[in-house]
């Protein structure tokens, strides 16, 4: 097991469960997150024992490229498997979107992610998920991103590689990890999950989190030609879970052109968000080796205006790497084409 795998109870359980003093975490916490630091200052006798029980391997940065509001990096895993992350800076601060798993079964049709090409040779299987990451590969996306950087980062988008909800209780081991006050004590309203639907996302309707839902269409025709998902999580089950969460959803809305950008999509898609506490994202699609093509600045413009009009919150992305091949899956994409 590795050390960044263990979630703080699990280890005050770790050492109170060999009869030692289960405020050991703490400092085996502060080393790790505060200090960062394997060195743990405690006996010989609990040293070995833990050099025992755990490993402390970490994640190697293997190619990496930057532009001046974005960073991507390509990690190498212990299995020789690839997984992104791509810091993105905001005025108010350092954002990393993480990977949460190795490849997607999710199978989106303008997503590099799901696609079976972007996959190795030797490890596909009947969708494009070789595997899912364990919390601590997770954690060390975030802590090896920091070191190499020399930046601090504050918040946290589970936006990367992978569908976050078919890797849930890595995903929660994830944020009790980073989230907690010993950990690195990232707030839940600095951490964001961006799912596609899954019938999991009922599960998550207190969590204090952030989500982000990805709607990419104002009608079920449109999101189950783009989005296979959506014959198990439809729109109207998305719907119906943004209008019983208290806490803000964020709708994520991707601009295709001639797919689902149409005035006529707008006004659709105004009428059905209608009342709900949420704020449409329009992201303008950055384009990849597939057949989908970005909206125009103009087409991006009018379905904004139709929205606003309409009394719907929305907002248009900023764009971050589009230049560095940064979307979701390019990177691990171009890798594994070699």
């Amino acid at each position: 097991m590795n050390i960044y795998n263990m979630t703080f109870p699990a280890l005050e359980a770790y050492f109170s469960e060999r009869g030692e003093n289960k405020a050991k975490a703490k400092i085996i916490y502060n080393a790790l997150y505060k200090k960062r630091t394997s060195d743990f200052e405690l006996s010989p006798r609990v040293t070995e024992m833990l050099q025992h029980d755990f490993t402390f391997e970490s994640i190697k940065i293997i190619e990496k490229s930057s532009c001046p509001n974005a960073v991507k990096l390509l990690f190498g895993l212990h299995d020789n498997n690839a997984i992104e992350a791509v810091l993105m800076r905001h005025d108010y601060g350092n954002a990393l979107c993480i990977s949460t798993q190795v490849g997607c079964n999710m199978s989106c049709a303008f997503c590099q992610s799901g696609q079976r090409d972007a996959a190795p040779k030797t490890a596909r299987g009947a969708g494009n998920k070789i595997r899912d990451l364990f919390a601590y590969e997770m954690v060390l996306q975030l802590l090896e991103a920091e070191k190499n950087l020399g930046e601090k980062i504050s918040r946290v988008t589970l936006m990367g590689i992978g569908e976050p909800l078919d890797n849930l209780e890595n995903v929660m081991d994830f944020i009790n990890i980073i989230g907690h006050p010993h950990g690195l004590d990232i707030a839940p309203r600095h951490i964001t999950i961006s799912t596609c639907g899954l019938p999991k996302l009922d599960e998550l309707s207190e969590i204090s989190c952030n989500l982000a839902i990805s709607l990419h269409a104002p009608n079920d025709e449109i999101r189950s030609r783009i989005m296979p998902v959506n014959s198990a999580y439809s729109i109207e089950k998305i719907i119906a879970f943004s209008r019983t969460r208290k806490k803000k959803t964020t709708l994520e809305y991707i601009m295709l052109s001639g797919v689902n950008d149409s005035d006529d999509c707008a006004h659709e898609l105004a009428d059905l968000v209608r009342g709900i506490n949420c704020y449409v994202n329009l992201i303008p699609y950055n384009e990849t080796s597939l057949s989908f093509a970005r909206s125009s600045a103009e087409r991006i413009k009018s379905f904004y205006s139709i929205l606003i009009q309409s009394g719907i919150r929305a907002v248009v992305r900023k764009e971050f790497g589009g230049e560095l091949k940064a979307a979701c899956g390019q990177l691990r994409a171009e890798r594994n084409k070699t």
